[in-house]
């Protein structure tokens, strides 16, 4: 270990033993008012929207209507009636509104319209008194002009004692200016041993067309994306002022309805703020890291009393169509990290667990010596190489500062790790506590926060031994030295993607380089049952992050959105293996904080984007609309699973079940079993993405499918997966399994314990004056 890495750790152990967090948790961009405290409330306007207070003369009201005056509303005034028919007309001109008002045991329905339309009834009853509650609201209206319409229904539930409504203020959203959607073509890195670019349009036939549909508002922005089960995914935000409310604030986490974009908000203890997580082996998911919170006084920078940074936050499995029971789980005084963690990636290894890598000792931007911590340690805590529940350290995460957070992170199917930050690469052996350094990626290009790139592990087989691959794809050659006023908004993205063989041979030939059609950082790859790699999102210029680096476009670090998607077919000839050509082009610009992830559908759920402090509705804004990218299969006749799937899959133990091939495949047609973990995204990292093509055979009658669990942990993690049934190139609709025992990962109590002994509980808390009991949902 070099004096470097010595000091370096030395630092955190003192942190860790006493307190380095006497200063601000928060270490980045501010916006003028965003260290003001005060009430957390859904009312809120952000830039780019203007509010019309409840006496403005463009609010007509019709009817019997009383005006009240108070501190306590939005310019001091409000409007309300109990009197059936009473109604309120605003014509406006943007893409969305906001009406805000009360709420209590004294309100009712209300119906509204949005030009001439009825669009909802909404009940602004509410067993807690509340004000400046937002009852209603429509974003992704049409630019242009249009008419809102809320009238008094007279009718109240049954537990109402009046039909009360009330107009307090309506926000109207202007609406960002029309982006240019046409491909940009970027600057690349030239060498003369990149294989050249090549239009493959003529290889494509018409029918094989991708389709791209934008439905459904994802409430809270999408900064990380789960599928929970067959019908619902989690989006999980940091604490800004979200549309979706809860228990009266703005809620910062959402299930999300992947067949009816139906939406429940959760209530979150602490913030999630760039914050990391994974499913553990018996489906339970974690989520780790992030920054300070209170619960109802806030600030957009400074989020003061529960600490996120140490937060380990607990969503246990909830399969049920009906998610109404489903809860996070938080309780700092019994499960915590033993280190504050700010963009810290999160892996289920080979046993089950997860394994915490690297991050943050406090949010801000890009990472140092000072704020680095360059350990692991896992969940539940291991007594591990004599660190008994404690962090380990890890001097590959300083060797690769500063550009080095949300390592890229993979479980081998040997039990090792793959491991890659900045420009260098590795593989850990987390049993032995030993690294093998890999080749440094070529041509200085960076491929993690803030330099972003994405990565997979490519498709696993038994045909060739179960043999690790992996593919790196995007980035920046930016200078991770320089600071933010030496670094553009419009500074070039890298086109490269690199690949290695993780064997001895694979190792020795190196890197395997190729080049996507348009350069990109903040990409996401998506694996698809097909064993082909959807590239999405990212922007063609500049790097990660808001408010740092100069030329900013609104607050954001990058500019020149890439709007259409690149097929990459891993199988295909060098530089034959990219094409857009069957792809359509969004006008949604994809930027920092957007995610990307393959659905049981089979289509692709694109969602986020949000390189702001707050919400924003300015260029480059907070993005809630969600997209969806349906692969050429989805309009073929597509193998059907019928029965048989068992909830648990064994490692290495067979299971029957039922299928119907299409009529129009031929007998012998090619049939594969693709198990797939869909992984937990977010800031382009898809750390637990995977698939595994199992063994199978189809029975004469082409009715039954046999199937065999992949051979060990190491292959697959133990924990939940996804099973598709591909004929000929087309996937079956996926259906969830759990792989493995089904137990947790194993508990050391000692270990645990000595955690929670070594180590404080919401540390800035404290040194702020509170005192804090559990405060657990």
């Amino acid at each position: 270990m070099g004096i470097r890495s010595l000091l370096v750790w030395s630092t955190l152990a003192v942190c860790l033993a006493s307190s380095c967090f006497a200063d601000s948790a928060w270490n980045g961009h501010l916006t003028p008012g965003s260290t003001t405290k005060a009430r957390f409330s859904p009312y809120y306007v952000p830039p780019g929207a203007k509010s019309y207070d409840s006496s403005s003369p463009l609010l007509h009201f019709s009817g019997a209507w009383s005006e009240s005056f108070s501190s306590a509303y939005v310019q001091k005034s409000i409007r309300s009636s109990s009197d059936p028919g009473a109604a309120i007309t605003f014509t406006f001109t943007g893409t969305g509104i906001e009406w805000f008002g009360n709420q209590d045991q004294k309100h009712g329905f209300a119906n509204v319209y949005v030009d001439g339309k009825l669009v909802e009834k909404v009940d602004a009853y509410n067993n807690v008194p509340r004000k400046q509650q937002r009852i209603f609201w429509s974003f992704g209206l049409p630019q242009g002009k249009h008419t809102l319409k809320i009238v008094n229904t007279g009718d109240k539930q049954p537990a109402s004692k009046g039909t009360f409504i009330d107009v307090d203020a309506l926000v109207v959203t202007k609406g960002p200016p029309l982006v240019q959607t046409a491909p940009l073509q970027q600057n690349m890195i030239a060498s003369p041993s990149y294989p050249p670019l090549l239009d493959l349009s003529s290889k494509f036939n018409p029918e094989s067309h991708w389709t791209l549909v934008q439905n459904g508002s994802t409430g809270v922005h999408a900064m990380q994306l789960a599928i929970i089960s067959e019908t619902h995914a989690l989006v999980v935000d940091k604490v800004e002022h979200n549309p979706l409310t809860v228990n009266g604030h703005p809620a910062w986490a959402a299930l999300y309805n992947l067949k009816t974009h139906a939406l429940m908000p959760l209530s979150m203890q602490s913030n999630s703020f760039c914050a990391g997580g994974t499913f553990l082996s018996n489906g339970t998911m974690i989520n780790v890291g992030g920054n300070p919170v209170v619960e109802d006084r806030t600030a957009a920078a400074d989020f003061g009393d529960v600490d996120g940074l140490q937060a380990v936050r607990i969503f246990e499995p909830c399969e049920s169509d009906d998610v109404s029971a489903c809860r996070i789980y938080e309780n700092h005084d019994r499960i915590r990290m033993a280190s504050p963690r700010w963009y810290n990636t999160v892996l289920r290894i080979s046993d089950g667990s997860a394994m915490i890598v690297g991050g943050s000792m406090k949010g801000g931007w890009i990472n140092n010596g000072t704020t680095n911590n360059p350990t692991i340690e896992y969940f539940p805590p291991k007594n591990i190489h004599g660190s008994n529940g404690l962090p380990v350290h890890l001097p590959f995460l300083v060797d690769t500062l500063n550009s080095n957070l949300f390592p890229i992170t993979f479980s081998l199917p040997d039990g090792t790790i793959f491991m890659a930050a900045n420009r260098d690469a590795m593989i850990y052996n987390w049993e032995t506590d030993t690294e093998r350094r890999l080749p440094r990626i070529p041509n200085g290009v960076r491929v993690t926060y803030p330099m972003t790139g994405t990565a997979l592990l490519l498709p696993l087989s038994a045909d060739n031994n179960y043999i690790p691959e992996i593919l790196l794809c995007g980035g920046s050659t930016v200078d991770d030295t320089k600071p933010g006023y030496e670094i553009s908004s419009q500074d070039p993205a890298s086109s490269q993607c690199t690949r290695m063989v993780l064997t001895d041979e694979g190792i020795a030939a190196g890197w395997q380089v190729e080049q996507m059609p348009q350069a990109r950082t903040m990409p996401d790859a998506v694996l698809l049952p097909t064993g082909e790699v959807l590239i999405v999102n990212g922007a063609g210029s500049g790097i990660s992050g808001y408010g740092n680096v100069v030329n900013q476009v609104g607050a954001s670090n990058a500019d020149n959105p890439v709007f259409t998607p690149v097929l990459y077919s891993p199988n295909g000839s060098p530089g034959q293996r990219f094409s857009s050509a069957s792809m359509p082009t969004s006008n949604i610009p994809r930027l920092y904080h957007s995610v990307a992830t393959l659905t049981p559908n089979g289509d692709v759920m694109v969602a986020g984007s949000n390189p702001n402090l707050d919400r924003s509705e300015l260029k480059y804004g907070t993005e809630y609309r969600v997209e969806w990218l349906g692969p050429a299969y989805m309009k073929a006749e597509r193998p059907r699973i019928v029965d048989g799937v068992p909830k648990l899959l064994g490692f290495d133990h067979s299971a029957n079940i039922k299928v119907r091939i299409p009529t129009t495949s031929p007998r012998g047609a090619s049939v594969k079993v693709a198990l797939m973990d869909l992984g937990y995204v977010t800031h382009a990292v898809h750390a637990n993405s995977r698939l595994v093509y199992l063994e199978s055979a189809l029975s004469d009658d082409q009715e039954t499918l046999t199937i065999t669990g992949p051979p060990n942990g190491n292959v697959y993690p133990p924990g939940p997966g996804f099973i598709y049934v591909v004929v000929d190139g087309v996937p079956s609709v996926g259906v969830k399994v759990l792989v493995g025992d089904g137990k947790g990962p194993a508990v050391d109590e000692g270990a645990r314990n000595n955690l929670l002994k070594s180590t404080s509980v919401d540390q800035y808390e404290r040194l702020k004056g509170h005192s804090h009991e559990d405060g657990s949902e």
